[in-house]
């Protein structure tokens, strides 16, 4: 018997050794072998790369993961009552484990062999997601638990439910729960009810089975169950609990909700940020400000928009994008599944024709709706024979349309209209001329339906557009605005094919001697040649370089004088801008400051402004090229413009040959903008001018840029001076002359009294130099 005591208690004491020794090793490994917990306070989840405008508003965001953290305090209470009752009903009373729960999945899995139920706690579960594998093995688990007991006893509750719920895995990409609630509701947490918390709170169990948009009986269920645990737990009285049960499944993908549509803009920095950054601004929450500016932003998507269809409809119907046969009642709902797989595109959604009458046209929408087109919005219909030749006026509905077509519509003014994706493309983009910031930019007609650039990326002559350059050169060569040059026919022969060349003016009519001013303002082509031809086209290339352009993109021929250069709109408008600013060279850029999650400011942007930035032209010949462009405005071919009623716009109008690409380039000292219009199929013609297809555009935006913005000057720099002169031989006039006229002259040039002036031909040497003050003539 006493041996039999002695073996108790040696038994008991080494028993009580032995778990001494594991308590010491226990606590030995939870300290020193397990990760610094301590981490957690300052983690760092993977955040999506977000662009804001330059106020503050979201334009895009970037990163596989939809997430957005939120804090503790910011989580509706019914989330965190939801999450409790279905996940971890005794979360704020254990210490990072449930042991009886444990010990009912140990009795489950050793009585059947599965896991049944689960164990696993919140804070396990942030364990796991924190710091362990996918795979399922015993010496895991104990991991996670010795993780849970430390993570317990060194952060709050409240601090482990707030990475649990923004770190969880909801379906449809989204991460955390706010991100859920926007993705699945479009709305934010703190604005969704009872069982839209309920739906949110089921989904960890299996984010893609019970995914409410792909598996709604599913989903249903388990948020029923979410509820009547709720229920059951004395979370929910109930009312509360039968309306959650009663609740539709309402929920639908949306997609991120920005606040400015800027795609093009939001791209031209994404590409900038990985390239200063890497892959890592897609996952390190990286925030950047780009320099847009909303409010510009959106009177450039309307230009773009209003101006681009406008066109379109102008060169007539080209007929619907398939047909679906004859409508018929038990057929309608596969045609909603047809029309919900075509994509809009900018404002115009798919529609199917399924009732006509003469002077309009019932179509069925995507959604089921059925709206009607009136007249007003279908009379603009008229055939497009092909790309020179339209049909008849349509008298009907029936010569524009048939039963089945499926069309574009839009909204407008006078209710709906007929409308169809244009087949021509359009930019704009729009620069703070002191300091090069992209103020708002569109790079086509939609960016899903081409995501290419046309204001960075796309190559194009600039036509007429780019002459005030080769003016610009003249100019610093000791012409005048007053200098005449005669607009007379031109024969060139080329000397490797023997071929000639006759350029014409774009009216095909000659205008006899000219003054380059007027020659300008008018836009003739003949002067612009001789002019080119007077001053050299070598040298007028090496000297236009100096606004941004490489000699690669130019080639050293009188055809320079017509535009055919090769450039982008983003080029011509930092071009412009040495203008708009008197002569000082900027560089255009898209980002303002670039911070982390933490608002470290990474990168903040430091332009080179005026009067910091190079100067390339002096402000007297930046002064002079801007009256004549004033004048292209008020009397020129850009007169339409004189309809904004402001006297500090100047601009250029530009076509190219065979009216492949249309242009305008205006600005004022606060604002440079320039629009393009054409195809990317370099050949195809618009059957339009500059002044006709590319003005209207640049109207609009200016209109609305400038609205309430009061009018400013051009500053008249020293050395400029105002004398009369003889419009016909741009000699200084009497002070009598009655037909007389003020033209500006740099001091160096100013013109001497009227003499018999003699016609020279034109064919000067390379490089010709202006005549002296008081000399010469007609060019």
């Amino acid at each position: 018997m006493n041996f039999i005591w002695k073996t108790i208690k040696y038994c008991t004491l080494l028993s009580i050794v032995a778990m001494a020794i594991v308590m010491v090793a226990m606590t030995y490994y939870i300290q020193f072998m397990l990760p610094d917990i301590d981490a957690l306070n300052t983690v760092q989840l993977q955040v999506p790369l977000q662009i804001f405008s330059r106020d503050g508003k979201l334009i895009a965001q970037y990163g596989e993961k939809r997430r957005i953290p939120i804090a503790y305090n910011q989580i509706p209470k019914p989330l965190i009552d939801a999450v409790l009752a279905t996940e971890d009903q005794r979360y704020f009373q254990h210490p990072g484990i449930d042991i009886p729960g444990l010990f009912r999945a140990t009795i489950k899995l050793a009585l059947t062999g599965r896991k049944e139920e689960g164990g696993s706690t919140i804070t396990m579960q942030v364990a796991r997601s924190f710091y362990l594998s996918r795979n399922k093995t015993f010496g895991r688990k104990i991991q996670e638990i010795l993780l849970a007991l430390k993570i317990d006893h060194k952060l709050s509750k409240q601090k482990i439910l707030e990475l649990y719920l923004n770190k969880i895995f909801l379906g449809a990409r989204a991460y955390g729960v706010e991100a859920a609630a926007q993705i699945y509701y479009g709305k934010p947490l703190n604005q969704l009810t009872l069982d839209q918390f309920a739906m949110l709170a089921g989904l960890p169990q299996a984010p893609s089975a019970l995914n409410p948009i792909s598996h709604p009986l599913a989903a249903k269920k388990r948020r029923d169950h979410v509820l009547t645990r709720m229920y059951e737990l004395n979370y929910i009285n109930e009312k509360d609990y039968k309306a959650g049960l009663d609740a539709p499944l309402n929920a639908r993908y949306h997609e991120l909700q920005t606040q400015i549509k800027a795609p093009y803009a939001a791209e031209l920095v994404r590409q900038q940020l990985e390239q200063m950054y890497g892959d890592d601004i897609y996952t390190d929450g990286y925030v950047a400000y780009s320099t847009v500016d909303s409010r510009l932003q959106i009177e450039a998507n309307a230009a773009v928009h209003d101006n681009l269809l406008a066109y379109d409809q102008r060169h007539g119907y080209r007929g619907p994008e398939q047909n679906l046969g004859v409508p018929d009642l038990m057929g309608l709902e596969e045609w909603e599944i047809t029309l919900s797989n075509i994509p809009s595109y900018n404002g115009l959604d798919p529609a199917a024709v399924i009732s006509m009458t003469d002077n309009s046209a019932t179509v069925l929408r995507a959604d089921g709706n059925m709206v009607t087109i009136p007249w007003s919005g279908l009379s603009w219909a008229r055939k497009q024979i092909d790309s020179d030749y339209l049909g008849a006026m349509p008298k009907k509905a029936s010569s524009i349309l048939k039963l089945g077509d499926v069309v574009r519509i839009m909204p407008s003014a006078t209710g709906w209209r007929l409308a169809q994706i244009p087949k021509a493309e359009a930019g704009i983009v729009s620069l703070n001329p002191q300091n090069g910031e992209i103020l708002a930019l569109v790079g086509g007609f939609d960016f899903q339906y081409s995501k290419f650039n046309r204001i960075i990326n796309a190559q194009r002559q600039p036509g007429s557009s780019f002459k005030p350059f080769i003016y610009s050169a003249a100019l610093d060569k000791g012409y005048t605005l007053a200098t005449v040059i005669n607009d007379a026919p031109i024969v060139i022969q080329n000397p490797v094919d023997n071929s000639l060349w006759r350029p014409q003016n774009d009216t095909h009519e000659f205008y006899g001697p000219t003054r380059l001013r007027d020659a300008l303002i008018h836009s003739r082509n003949l002067v612009s040649i001789r002019l080119l031809e007077l001053i050299g086209p070598f040298y007028a290339v090496h000297y236009i370089e100096r606004f941004g352009f490489a000699a690669s993109q130019m080639t050293a021929t009188l055809s320079l004088a017509l535009g055919t250069a090769n450039v982008t709109p983003i080029q011509m408008a930092s071009a412009y801008s040495i203008f708009a600013n008197g002569g000082y060279k900027i560089v255009p850029y898209a980002i303002s400051s670039v911070q982390n999650t933490q608002g470290k400011i990474l990168y903040q942007a430091k332009p080179l402004s005026v009067p910091y930035a190079p100067r390339v032209i002096s402000p007297q010949i930046a002064y002079l090229i801007t009256s004549a462009l004033k004048d292209v405005i008020q009397h020129g071919t850009a007169a339409e413009a004189r309809s904004l009623k402001r006297t500090d716009l100047a601009g250029k109008t530009g076509t190219t040959n065979n009216q492949v690409d249309a242009w305008f380039a205006g600005y004022n000292p606060d604002l440079m903008t320039v629009t393009w219009v054409g195809f990317d199929q370099e050949q195809q013609s618009l059957h339009e001018y500059g002044a006709q297809a590319a003005l209207p555009m640049w109207m609009q935006f200016m209109h609305g840029a400038l609205k309430d913005k009061p009018e400013h000057p051009f500053d008249q720099p020293p050395n400029i001076v105002s004398v009369k002169i003889d419009p016909q031989t741009g000699k200084r006039a009497s002070a009598n002359d009655p037909i007389a006229i003020f033209e500006y002259f740099m001091t160096p040039f100013v013109p001497g009294e009227d003499r018999n002036s003699t016609v020279v031909s034109g064919d000067g040497a390379e490089g010709q130099s202006a005549p002296e003050s008081g000399e010469g003539g007609v060019y």
